[in-house]
């Protein structure tokens, strides 16, 4: 019954309020769309992929993820650079404000010890409920994602009070790779925090979470 109300919510609500708004060519290309950043899902996109997968232009990929922001299906991070050559800001990352309209996409319904995207949904969902907070409490940042051309990254870059504050969120307790990268490119201004099963309720309801020991 779960399954058939969220197929019902992205046939009947989805897509059809979108299509009541003006220069969309059918639900189609949206859906196309869609599906392919629900298995991106944490991962960089790349808009010229897109419009090759999709049979569009790169314009209206650009505008039709526009229209889904606008319409709070998905909301995105840039990438982070103090302007560093090594540093990737070209791509986004996309999420989804409602990880079952995006299991209902790619029909993927497997309980969390089944799945193979336990990491990336979890990722979405620590992003979300921070975001939340933010919004309920006024508390304002700016966010970003922070990836080198040699594949050091991490997941989240969130700015306010002149500190660049990375957080690397994991599913379970354990290391992160790159923070001390991070924290040698950046380290006047930057700290970092490990986010996993064990602490994430600190992070998504503090505006200053308890930071790792650098």
């Amino acid at each position: 019954d779960k399954m058939n109300i969220l197929e019902e919510l992205v046939n009947s609500y989805l897509f059809k309020d979108i299509l009541s708004l003006k220069r969309v060519k059918g639900a189609k290309p949206l859906r196309q769309i869609l599906e392919l950043l629900a298995h991106q899902l944490g991962s960089t996109v790349s808009f010229n992929e897109i419009a090759t997968q999709v049979g569009l232009d790169v314009k209206t990929i650009a505008r039709y993820l526009d229209l889904l922001e606008k319409t709070f299906v998905i909301f995105s991070l840039s990438g982070f650079s103090r302007n560093l050559r090594s540093e990737i800001t070209a791509q986004k990352k996309y999420y989804f404000y409602d990880l079952g309209i995006r299991n209902s996409l790619i029909k993927q319904f497997n309980p969390l010890n089944l799945r193979s995207d336990l990491g990336q949904i979890w990722e979405n969902w620590i992003l979300l409920e921070r975001l939340k907070y933010r919004s309920y409490t006024n508390f304002h940042a700016n966010q970003y994602f922070w990836r080198t051309h040699t594949q050091k990254e991490v997941d989240l870059i969130e700015e306010y009070d002149g500190i660049l504050h990375g957080i690397e969120i994991k599913w379970r307790a354990g290391s992160a790779k790159h923070s001390s990268y991070w924290l040698t490119t950046y380290p006047d201004h930057a700290d970092f925090t490990l986010i996993n099963l064990a602490n994430y309720q600190n992070f998504i309801l503090s505006p200053t979470p308890t930071l790792q020991p650098r």
